[in-house]
């Protein structure tokens, strides 16, 4: 996919083409199995974004993530993280430099602190290992608490905001780069989800966030940019505004028609399409990996993967925009209604 906003040379991060193929065996069978098939985008030095990877269970998404991370190691493709690449360095190299650049911030919050240790051991032990000490309180003050309020506590005495809020503060610790927020505000309920999202947007006036959620709602509110990943693939990539307001793919199109409203207005005419298929068959089908349940397919979608297109400020990866104008099919006048599975 290509760039968008930054060259190499002024890039925080880079991922080209970045891929992780797993391989399942059922009997003496080996299937692969593309979780990220080369994923490429740009994070700009210099101007903090939140960038959001969404999409539906089984899109890629965390994977994505993880292999940012450090914490898998990718089948193919390059990650650059300030002109280094990460992929080639030393362990002393990734543990001393590149992990108190890039710091996780994970789901769930229960999961995260082990119910017979105080939480404050936790910030203690980060700021020891990073020679960080001094940022301990700077570090809870910057999400809304403070050592003295936690100190001493297990995590069954706070609530699931604040847990997550102390998981924010240990990745703060270090004075990171990037942030890495897998579905962190997903295991929280509504009413503390928001002041989570709002944290993230404080956040960013000192460093980039990477958003990963299923939930479109809070990455239309929280991002300025959004990728929407399907089957490995990202199939949409560009402004949230453009992607999220006026979706290009059918697939995007069928996320948005899928998040219930207030006031539900009623369908002139409705398509319904599954979004939760997640047959690994699906990931080694020749053509668009979206073709069967697609409501515009095209027979070149059956057998021809589509390219990336620009349009309209964002990337679209669909044979719609890449055929002249007088042989796509028109817009459906109706409203795409979507049973959705696991989003």
């Amino acid at each position: 996919m290509p760039e968008t906003r930054a060259t190499a040379e002024t890039a925080l991060l880079r991922v080209d083409n970045l891929t992780k193929v797993f391989v399942s065996r059922t009997g003496l069978t080996r299937v692969r199995f593309l979780a990220v098939d080369r994923a490429s985008f740009v994070l700009p030095t210099g101007q903090h974004e939140i960038l959001t990877l969404a999409g539906e269970s089984g899109s890629g998404k965390t994977t994505l993530a993880r292999m940012i991370l450090g914490m898998i190691e990718p089948s193919a493709g390059q990650l650059i993280f300030k002109n280094r690449d990460v992929l080639t360095l030393k362990d002393r190299e990734r543990r001393d430099w590149f992990r108190r650049e890039v710091q996780p911030v994970f789901q769930d919050p229960f999961a995260t602190f082990n119910p017979l240790r105080r939480v404050d051991s936790y910030l203690h032990e980060t700021a020891h290992n990073f020679r960080a000490g001094s940022n301990i309180e700077r570090a809870l003050t910057d999400v809304g608490l403070s050592l003295r309020e936690i100190q001493g506590r297990y995590p069954n005495e706070l609530s699931g905001g604040q847990l997550q809020r102390i998981s924010i503060a240990r990745a703060l610790i270090t004075s990171p780069s990037l942030l890495v927020a897998d579905e962190p505000v997903s295991m929280l309920d509504g009413s503390l989800r928001m002041s989570i999202v709002n944290l993230f947007r404080e956040l960013k006036g000192r460093q980039s966030v990477i958003y990963i959620t299923h939930d479109l709602a809070t990455a239309y509110y929280a991002s300025d940019r959004v990728a929407i990943m399907l089957r490995g693939w990202i199939v949409e990539f560009g402004p949230v505004r453009r992607v999220l307001g006026e979706p290009l793919h059918p697939y995007t199109q069928l996320l948005k028609a899928s998040v219930l409203e207030p006031t539900p207005r009623a369908a002139k005419q409705a398509v319904p399409v599954s979004l939760s298929v997640s047959d690994e068959s699906v990931y080694q089908q020749s053509g668009c990996r979206f073709a069967d349940r697609c409501p515009r397919v095209m027979d070149i979608c059956r057998s021809i993967e589509p390219a990336n297109v620009l349009v309209d400020d964002r990337l679209v990866k669909c044979h719609l925009y890449s055929q002249p104008a007088d042989e796509a099919p028109a817009a459906s006048d109706g409203v795409l209604s979507a049973n959705v599975g696991g989003v």
